[in-house]
């Protein structure tokens, strides 16, 4: 796989889309005059209130229909103006800031919807989760398993994927190998990894690299009849389930409620995304890490001065995790992270791209090699 991983730097860009306009034929379809009687037509608009004469040039009338006033029954209008009411009328417990009030004017927020939809993100991952040490008895082993997503990682960086792609492609991986983990051999584990980026990319992208883009970044390992083959075996197997929440989703709700820095955040994102190396976190809830992850940078980053009350009233409601609960995964989160620094470690992807300007280099910081960091990381619990 280290041959692999040095085709990388010759990846060709992802095919781009072409769209084709489709020309309309609209001679076969009649004037609306032709459909009906004329005659017939005023006599109904006579016995129609909501209907109007036109009149046009040279004392023509043409009949218009008035748009409905009420599209829906009194019931059902009363029944959702009285949910609308009780979601704005929601109190919440002191010392807890509304994170949704300030968005409350833009309609593309969905402001009034945003905590009934991270409830129902957090009970979907309640129901989804990867059983701990699923690799157990398969032919691959957790250091496969982080060989394989440093390389997932590359990948996307030099197609440009989303973040939530390389995300849910992990997840979607986790979720595969721990039905069918035992028939996976070391020879087609990176079939699986690439089968998953490539549903990953299909749902999240708008423009998916195409399944040549695979086979040359694989360096014809596999032949496209191969990946859409692992692609079909893992869409039945899943059932074509390919999203479940992910660490990366609830991170940018807790960041909000947090009110941090894009400092603090990409420190943050920096630590789950490392979390998708540790094999001992893969049964851990997306909304846990997240959150962990949250808590470790405001801690790194505060320092002593801030140790106090980084973890405010308002992130412990919001994230739905107090601080003593977040403390384990904290700790694993911390010990990760100065492994990835180590001159021993081989898995350096995650770390040299969080080495860029466009993360701010936080996988640079100072604060990383500092006292709190060590701390954190040489926790007993």
């Amino acid at each position: 796989m280290a041959s692999i991983l040095q085709q990388t730097s010759r990846l060709p860009q992802p095919a781009k889309a072409k769209v084709v306009a489709k020309s309309v034929n609209t001679r076969s379809r009649g004037i609306l005059g032709d459909i009906k009687n004329v005659k017939n037509q005023d006599v109904q608009n006579e016995k129609n209130p909501t209907t109007k004469k036109l009149v046009l040039a040279g004392g023509k009338t043409r009949m218009t229909r008035q748009a409905s006033r009420r599209l829906v029954p009194l019931a059902v209008e009363a029944k959702e103006d009285a949910a609308l009411a009780s979601t704005q009328e929601r109190v919440l417990p002191p010392g807890v800031v509304d994170v949704d009030s300030k968005d409350a004017s833009n309609p593309q927020l969905c402001a009034e919807y945003a905590a009934e939809m991270f409830a129902y993100l957090k009970e979907r991952e309640a129901g989804s989760a990867v059983r701990p040490l699923h690799l157990a008895g398969c032919p691959t082993n957790e250091r496969m398993r982080g060989v394989l997503v440093d390389w997932m990682v590359e990948v996307q960086v030099q197609f440009r994927l989303l973040q939530e792609t390389l995300f849910i492609a992990v997840d979607i991986m986790d979720r595969y190998l721990a039905i069918e983990g035992k028939t996976v051999t070391r020879s087609k584990l990176q079939l699986v990894g690439v089968g998953c980026l490539f549903l990953a990319a299909k749902v999240e992208e708008v423009y998916a690299p195409a399944v040549a883009d695979f086979v040359y970044i694989t360096d014809n390992a596999y032949s496209e009849a191969e990946i859409k083959a692992m692609e079909i075996k893992i869409l039945r197997l899943l059932n074509f389930d390919l999203f479940q929440p992910v660490s990366l989703h609830f991170l940018r709700r807790f960041s909000r409620a947090g009110d941090v820095d894009v400092l603090q955040h990409g420190l943050a994102k920096f630590a789950i995304e490392a979390s998708l190396l540790e094999y001992q976190l893969v049964a851990a809830a997306g909304s846990l890490v997240a959150a962990a992850g949250l808590y470790m940078a405001l801690m790194v980053l505060e320092g002593e001065a801030g140790s106090a009350g980084v973890w405010t009233t308002s992130l412990a409601f919001h994230t739905g995790y107090t601080r003593d609960q977040l403390l384990p995964t904290v700790s694993r989160l911390a010990k990760t992270i100065t492994g990835l620094a180590a001159k021993t470690n081989k898995l350096v992807a995650i770390r040299a791209k969080y080495q860029g300007g466009k993360f701010h280099g936080v996988a640079d910081l100072p604060e990383l090699q500092g006292e709190v960091m060590t701390r954190l990381a040489n926790m007993k619990l």
